[in-house]
């Protein structure tokens, strides 16, 4: 995809969610659609730092691009299948214990501490417990076999490493959903703002991903802005255990404000290096 057909996909997907959120101010009123809104951005600026690791896998194996289409789409449809599964059990244990929340807090102020020590280093994800646990279940093939996720061979059945590729990134979008998740939960706990909040955020990141990829070095530092965004969200979270709340106006503005910051000084002050990984 390139790159301009690619904008124009971000821009659609982008356009859809604010007529939906339209909607949803008309039918339930302005805070709900200021709770979707904030729950998009934050969904949203999470996603960019789950592309970057998608980026990085994909470079990291030499993973070809015309198969990475394929990866991202069954990878973004498990996605949506396992963010409903994460909210509804979120929402129902928040119901029943809300002082989970203070424990959420704490974890998304860890995790936006964690972002400042990340790097753009190729790892070697063949260490992967998930990729080792995946060997133990199904034989599994060292070669490419087109866009094909499994083969067979003389009648046994092999994975290919298209398919592992495919179980690192659902394994990886677990992970940053026990992030995003608790983040939208300091905004609401709603379950229709936060599940369609991060449903319509997740539709365009096959797109946005192909975007990343050719200008990933002019967004060097959002992931910081997003590390800020998790510490700003916990700290959220955290002091209403003093009867302390921020208001949902005030977090949208400083969400969008750091958001739109760490875009800026990106684009600003590039990184010439880009992703320091070997192609295989």
């Amino acid at each position: 995809m390139s790159l301009k057909n690619a904008l124009k996909w971000v821009v659609f997907w982008f356009s859809i969610a604010m007529a939906f959120n339209t909607g949803v101010y008309f039918f339930k009123g302005t805070e709900k659609a200021l709770e979707f809104f904030g729950g998009y951005i934050i969904e949203l600026s999470l996603s960019m730092d789950n592309l970057f690791v998608f980026l990085l896998v994909f470079s990291c194996y030499g993973i070809p691009a015309a198969y990475q289409r394929r990866v991202l789409t069954y990878g973004i449809a498990g996605a949506v299948i396992l963010r409903l599964i994460f909210i509804v059990l979120g929402v129902a244990v928040v119901d029943m214990f809300h002082w989970v929340l203070y424990i959420f807090g704490l974890i998304l102020i860890f995790s936006g501490i964690k972002m400042f020590g990340k790097n753009d280093e190729c790892q070697d994800f063949s260490e992967s417990r998930v990729l080792r646990l995946l060997g133990r279940v199904l034989p599994n093939t060292n070669e490419l076999h087109g866009e094909r996720f499994f083969v067979r061979e003389k009648g046994i059945l092999y994975a290919t490493p298209l398919f592992a590729i495919l179980v690192l990134i659902e394994a990886s979008d677990i992970m940053f959903a026990i992030d995003s998740i608790p983040a939208i939960f300091s905004l609401t706990t709603d379950p229709f703002i936060v599940y369609s909040s991060n449903i319509f955020a997740i539709l365009g990141l096959r797109n946005l991903y192909f975007v990343l990829e050719r200008m990933h070095s002019a967004f060097c530092y959002v992931k910081y802005g997003v590390g800020l965004i998790l510490v700003f969200t916990g700290i959220k979270l955290s002091v209403l255990f003093f009867h302390i709340e921020i208001s949902l106006v005030t977090s949208i503005i400083v969400i969008v404000s750091t958001l739109a910051l760490s875009i800026i000084i990106s684009i600003l002050y590039p990184d010439k290096r880009g992703l320091d990984c070997k192609i295989n």
